[in-house]
């Protein structure tokens, strides 16, 4: 039995197709439930993110679960043609699908490589299928080594510290240049567009605890701020907020700067000298590079910012050689445990057979021994004696099987084996 994984994401499919072959979370469980009842031997983790969608799944000796059933069920799953999935699917089987899996829990397959999020939706996938009984001793021993394999690579490269969204640069690497800490440091976010909402989100994360969201739509400012649990104010009020603020940053689509040189000339009164972070993160740009010569006003724009994340994503690169060494070990680590596991049952087996015949021949040997005037203690000399020939005899056999078994049974050892000695 090897594992099988079936799948699409950015790299291959549009997103058109994404979108009718992805599952939601209710979706999951429903699928797993069908497939456990399908194929109860089977076993099947399902991964369905805004990227991919990938189903691995347990490939038997016999075909019955091979590529064409699993295609066959997730186009049932969405009422599609199976011709239809089959062309704009990836499949791969044995160590590659192991290999795959492992590149995308270390998010080295990722739109943006080296993001945090998709380890956590890989262990997600995982437990749900824990939880509903689709996964089995192949399925837990691939997963857990994928969760081991990226961890290996978080920690021992420098790939996930490189930080390559604009948001995310700009509060990670330039707030802390001015502030110790966000915490209670007045922040003022402009826009409540996806990009206001990534940078809402990595200020939190920062420790920001004193937030205001202000849009030209009130109601979408007061949307996003409930969702993160911040305050919003009416656009009419942006001048005061700037007052206040200590930290803003501009994330509007308005085609003019929302805020000129000559517009906080008039607020420096008010202000008395409070350093203030100005992060531009518009296009148009929302700040007046006039304001860069104010003392005490330090403004950073969207090309300042794209060029740091630039230079992340170089250095990301140089880290991707180290993070696919990673991947390749405990790729084959994981194939020499399961490979070994795989004889073990069989050395076993053997092994009993041959003492089974032993003990068969000794009880009747040693009578006809015994009624002979045999000494007792031959009896334990010849026991031994037939040990050793037991051994002499399956250590051949037994040191291909697992030179085999490192090899990846290339040579069908296991399967000879069984059926010479008839072991099953």
């Amino acid at each position: 039995m090897q594992l099988q994984m079936i799948g699409c994401s950015h790299h291959d499919s549009a997103v058109e197709f994404r979108e009718r072959v992805a599952f939601s979370t209710e979706q999951i469980g429903t699928a797993l439930d069908a497939f456990r009842n399908r194929f109860p031997d089977g076993e099947l983790v399902l991964i369905s993110t805004c990227n991919r969608t990938e189903l691995y799944t347990t490939a038997d000796d016999s075909g019955a679960l091979g590529r064409d059933a699993i295609v066959s069920f997730l186009a049932e799953q969405h009422a599609l043609r199976p011709d239809d999935v089959m062309d704009k699917m990836i499949y791969r089987s044995g160590h590659e699908a192991i290999e795959h899996l492992f590149t995308v829990a270390a998010s080295l397959d990722s739109m943006v490589i080296g993001e945090s999020q998709i380890l956590s939706q890989v262990k997600q996938a995982y437990e749900l299928a824990c939880e509903l009984g689709s996964a089995g001793p192949l399925t837990h021993a691939v997963f857990q080594g994928a969760n081991h394999a990226a961890k290996r690579v978080q920690t021992e490269t420098e790939i996930h510290r490189r930080r390559v969204s604009v948001p995310s640069v700009a509060v990670g690497e330039v707030v802390p240049e001015v502030f110790d800490s966000l915490v209670g440091k007045r922040v003022l976010i402009c826009g409540a567009g996806e990009m206001g909402e990534e940078t809402l989100r990595y200020l939190i994360q920062a420790g920001a605890n004193n937030v205001v969201v202000l849009n030209r739509s009130l109601e979408r400012a007061k949307t996003l701020a409930e969702a993160f649990n911040v305050t919003y104010a009416p656009w009419d009020t942006f001048l005061d907020q700037v007052v206040q603020a200590d930290l803003i940053v501009g994330t509007t689509a308005a085609p003019e700067p929302i805020l000129t040189r000559q517009q906080f000339e008039s607020l420096r009164s008010r202000r008395k000298d409070r350093v203030l972070l100005a992060l531009d993160l518009a296009v148009p740009r929302d700040f007046d590079a006039g304001l860069d010569d104010f003392p005490n006003l330090y403004l950073y724009q969207i090309d300042d910012l794209q060029a740091a994340c630039q230079r992340n994503r170089h250095e990301r690169e140089k880290e991707w050689p180290k993070a696919q060494r990673i991947i390749t070990e405990e790729t084959k680590r994981l194939l020499a445990d399961l490979n070994h596991r795989a004889t073990g049952p069989v050395i076993k087996r053997l092994r009993e057979q041959a003492q089974q015949i032993k003990r068969d021949e000794l009880s009747r040997l040693l009578p006809k021994l015994e009624s002979l005037g045999g000494e007792p203690a031959i009896n334990g000399e010849i026991e031994k004696s037939l040990d050793r020939i037991i051994n002499k005899l399956l250590h051949p056999p037994l040191a291909s099987l697992k030179e085999d078994a490192a090899e990846g049974h290339q040579k069908g050892l296991v399967k000879a084996l069984r059926e010479l000695f008839r072991l099953d």
